[in-house]
């Protein structure tokens, strides 16, 4: 079997010189796949996202992208690397229009932009009725099209989401998975943090329960599903 894609290695540490928070945590992903990442609150699953892209102090494990260690690159440099990281929080221009705030995410880039903006006007349609309209003006759904949009135009790799359908209706939440799952099919490797985690792991080829810091469970996303432990302790049964 091939290397996965993207792994986050045997991954320790925390925030500065504070205790640990990640212990020998292993996070993987393989090309056009997605991964989650579920787990209860303060579980580390944000964390372990976070390590993988270069904003966490590690003092064990390593990054492997495409079989280059990348481990001491900043988050920057991972960018231009292929990588694409869509926070929870603060995650797009407000006051720029959703035109604009998909310009600035191209700012690594020095060609025509305007092939992968039609792509994902394609992928959100509504993006594109609304491209004129400032960011702040938009559904919490809809921000958060523009910031999966927004990180699309870097043409990432790997795309990763830390919470992509929190505070968003059970609706938009199905909107935006069969999105995600459209965006893997291009090839693109998707890592995911989720709190709807009976959902996330619905579409999942892999899935990681975390639990303290540490992988609890790892396994596809139907056999986690189907694990009477991991249904009881985390899936609410």
């Amino acid at each position: 079997m091939s290397d996965p894609f993207l792994i986050g290695d045997s991954l320790s540490g925390g925030y500065g010189r504070g205790v640990d928070i990640l212990h020998s945590c292993t996070i993987s992903v393989n090309k056009g796949e997605i991964a989650v990442i579920v787990g209860p609150n303060g579980a580390g699953k944000s964390t372990a996202m976070k390590a993988v892209f270069g904003m966490l102090d590690l003092h064990e494990g390593s990054v492997m992208l495409g079989g280059e260690d990348i481990s001491h690159l900043s988050p920057q440099d991972r960018v231009a690397k292929g990588m694409a990281f869509v926070p929870q929080n603060s995650n797009t221009f407000t006051s720029l229009t959703v035109e604009e705030n998909l310009e600035m995410g191209a700012f690594l880039r020095r060609d025509d932009i305007s092939g992968t903006i039609a792509q994902v006007y394609e992928l959100f349609p509504v993006l594109k009725e609304k491209r004129r309209q400032t960011a702040g003006e938009l559904s919490g759904g809809q921000r958060q099209q523009v910031a999966v949009g927004r990180a699309l135009m870097t043409r990432p790799r790997v795309l990763m989401l830390d919470e992509p359908t929190a505070g968003v209706s059970p609706v938009v939440m199905d909107e935006l998975f069969d999105r995600i799952i459209e965006v893997a099919r291009s090839g693109i490797s998707i890592l995911m943090v989720e709190q709807n985690a009976r959902q996330a792991l619905e579409i999942a080829d892999r899935g990681y329960v975390m639990v303290q810091g540490r992988n609890a469970f790892t396994d596809t996303g139907e056999a986690l599903l189907a694990d009477p432990q991991v249904r009881r302790s985390f899936l609410g049964g």
